[in-house]
């Protein structure tokens, strides 16, 4: 029996067998190949593969926004973290894909999570300019004082980038000032 799609044709058998296919899937937008392999077993949805990553972190940081919601139905956690301590948000944070944050953060990922240097998905959008990610980070909690494994915070990262728009957010957004 074939399985088909538009991109590619398996063997049911080989999208059983072969333990890479969810995650050759989310990768490349294989909607109906990911809904496949969950249905047949949904467990799949908080794999690995050999380098860490989950199919959600695969799927946002190649922006699949079908496949990402697809994977939080199916109960993808969304806070799982790859081999370097990076998750599906910090990804998104990075490449700036505004549809698939907004998913995330109101699916519920952890704003503050940090990855290996210490670094939280705030810190990604400072570096990278993504304001309106940015901005739904800070709306959903997320701690401007963070401090990654340098000593920087996601402003002193605007600040490095010269990016005025962003440090007027985290400007807004500081607690105020008590004085003495």
């Amino acid at each position: 029996m074939l399985f088909l799609n538009p991109n590619y044709i398996y063997a049911l058998e080989d999208v059983n067998m072969n333990e890479n296919a969810i995650f050759d899937a989310c990768r490349n937008g294989d909607l109906a190949t990911v809904k496949q392999i969950l249905s047949e077993n949904p467990s799949m949805v908080n794999s690995l593969d050999p380098k860490g990553f989950t199919p959600l972190i695969l799927a946002a940081y190649n922006d699949q926004p079908e496949i990402v919601d697809l994977l939080i139905r199916s109960g993808a956690d969304l806070n799982m973290q790859d081999a370097a301590g990076n998750t599906a948000l910090m990804g998104i944070a990075f490449k700036g894909y505004k549809d698939i944050a907004k998913k995330l953060i109101d699916a519920g990922a952890d704003v503050n999570v940090r990855n290996s240097n210490g670094a939280p998905a705030l810190t990604f959008a400072a570096t990278f300019g993504h304001l309106q990610i940015a901005e739904w980070l800070l709306q959903g909690g997320a701690d401007m004082t963070l401090r990654d494994s340098r000593g920087k915070s996601p402003i002193d990262h605007a600040v490095v980038q010269g990016n005025e728009a962003m440090i007027e957010l985290f400007q807004r957004y500081a607690p105020p000032k008590t004085g003495a």
